[in-house]
């Protein structure tokens, strides 16, 4: 990513390797562990939102199948 770019002094090379650190820490998900981001996990952080994403799923599993067996019985 930052190699594509052409930059014209050290600070704009700079700017871009800390913009791109941040982006791959903070915000870019890692299938490697679990679709969490780095930070996520140095901040302990994962056991937390891994229960979150567990919660959601099972809700979401149950609306499902109760619309299912509202729209079979219909």
């Amino acid at each position: 990513m930052v190699k594509l770019e052409h930059y014209y002094s050290p600070e704009q090379l700079e700017r871009a390797v800390e913009s791109f650190v941040d982006h791959y820490n903070h915000h870019r998900y890692h299938e490697s562990i679990q679709n969490l981001t780095p930070a996520q996990v140095y901040y302990n952080q994962a056991a937390q939102i891994l229960e979150q994403r567990r919660r959601t799923k099972i809700r979401t599993l149950n609306k499902r199948r109760e619309l299912y067996q509202r729209a079979k019985a219909a």
